[in-house]
């Protein structure tokens, strides 16, 4: 599911976590300026930051995956404050559902061919 063939899109309001589908769709087009066609995958927290839903077009549907918390918070990466959404890699979705600290990683320098995205 998380692949770095994928965009990933954090909705930087708090979202009520009683939306399903078609809630979390009119907010990813109305209020981030993005369509789920397209694989994106879109990620919603609830105000305390102890819900999250992901929201993603897959072959022939939409797959809604949802976790809440027992103990603990998601953390959100830094951001600036004018973006509507916050773009996120593969990478930096799985430390927030691991509990990794995002605030404090950093990443060593690789080779990045000019032609890819990651």
């Amino acid at each position: 599911m998380l692949s770095n063939k994928r965009r990933y899109f954090l909705y930087r309001g708090k979202a009520d976590m009683r939306r399903g589908f078609d809630g979390l769709n009119q907010l990813v087009r109305e209020e981030m300026d993005g369509t789920l066609m397209q694989e994106d995958m879109f990620i919603f927290l609830n105000k305390g930051r102890t819900h999250i839903k992901l929201l993603v077009w897959e072959e022939g549907g939409f797959s809604l995956f949802y976790r809440r918390l027992e103990q603990g918070t998601f953390e959100v990466p830094e951001y600036n404050e004018q973006t509507k959404s916050i773009p996120l890699t593969s990478d930096q979705l799985l430390f927030m559902l691991k509990g990794v600290a995002l605030k404090k990683l950093s990443y060593r320098p690789r080779y990045q061919h000019p032609g890819i995205i990651c």
